[in-house]
């Protein structure tokens, strides 16, 4: 069985895909809380406790590929991998050849996360396409129409900018993060809801349309680009905009196997003409 690892800044998640599977969807998938402080150990044993849960076992776990965005963790997840697989993972990053363009002038600056939204969305949904995806920072990633990875924008995440008002503002007590009926809040819990998560939307809703049209000026009788919402806020805000043409919550683990098969492929192909 294949692993992918999306280690993210707040939280990590995981997806297990079948061998030779078909179709790019995870059999079994888990959210764990991300730990600056966790060790090769401390990771092994909690991987260890998600498979016995569901009465797997790690044996069955021939390759990984890691995107990671926390470069302490990213070691600790290597030498981790290096025990289960007794060989070492793939580490994604725009240094490999991941099977899709990094069109930008500086393409190693692109976090492997990203590199996986724009490989899956195109694959999937095809081009051009927009991603939003809500974690801890809020990234647009952007595939124009030749299929390239262009950029996009990143801005700070819904939790984020809450957890700072918060601890900031006194007199504002945590609120439930739920779409509010109204954007005019006419008490303060209202107020506060609307600001974050229907300003989120908004906020996205304006970055998408400043990039569409700027695509469009790019080709002028080109498709408007597929929206695509993804992390762990998207359904959330998917209720507070009709900004996006589909909420994939997958994308990111998707994009990590689609990777790696590329990879694959091509070793397969090499071995083969040798």
């Amino acid at each position: 069985m294949f692993l992918a690892v999306d280690v993210g800044n707040s939280q990590t998640t995981l997806g297990l895909f079948e061998d030779g599977a078909s179709e790019s969807t995870p059999c079994r998938q888990w959210r764990m809380a991300t730990d600056t402080t966790d060790t090769a150990d401390e990771l092994h044993e909690r991987l260890f406790g998600y498979f016995l849960m569901l009465g797997l076992s790690l044996d069955m776990v021939s390759d990984v590929a890691i995107a990671s965005v926390v470069p302490v963790l990213s070691l600790e997840w290597q030498r981790m991998m290096r025990v289960v697989l007794g060989t070492d993972p793939l580490m994604i990053n725009a240094w490999r050849d991941c099977g899709i363009t990094v069109a930008m002038p500086n393409p190693h600056e692109v976090g492997a996360d990203r590199i996986a939204n724009a490989l899956a969305a195109r694959d999937t949904y095809g081009a051009p396409v927009i991603v939003v995806d809500f974690g801890t920072a809020t990234n647009i990633d952007v595939v124009d129409k030749n299929g390239d990875f262009r950029g996009g924008a990143i801005m700070p995440g819904l939790m984020l900018s809450a957890n700072s008002l918060f601890s900031k503002a006194a007199k504002l007590a945590s609120v439930p993060l739920v779409v509010p009926e109204h954007a005019l809040g006419e008490t303060t819990e209202h107020a506060v809801q609307s600001g974050i998560v229907i300003g989120a939307a908004a906020q996205a809703e304006g970055l998408v349309a400043r990039i569409q049209q700027e695509l469009a000026q790019e080709s002028p009788d080109g498709k408007a680009a597929i929206v695509v919402g993804t992390g762990g806020l998207a359904q959330l805000i998917s209720e507070a905009t009709d900004i996006f043409d589909v909420v994939d919550p997958d994308l990111t683990i998707r994009g990590i196997y689609e990777i790696w098969r590329h990879r694959a492929t091509k070793r397969a192909q090499r071995i083969q003409s040798a």
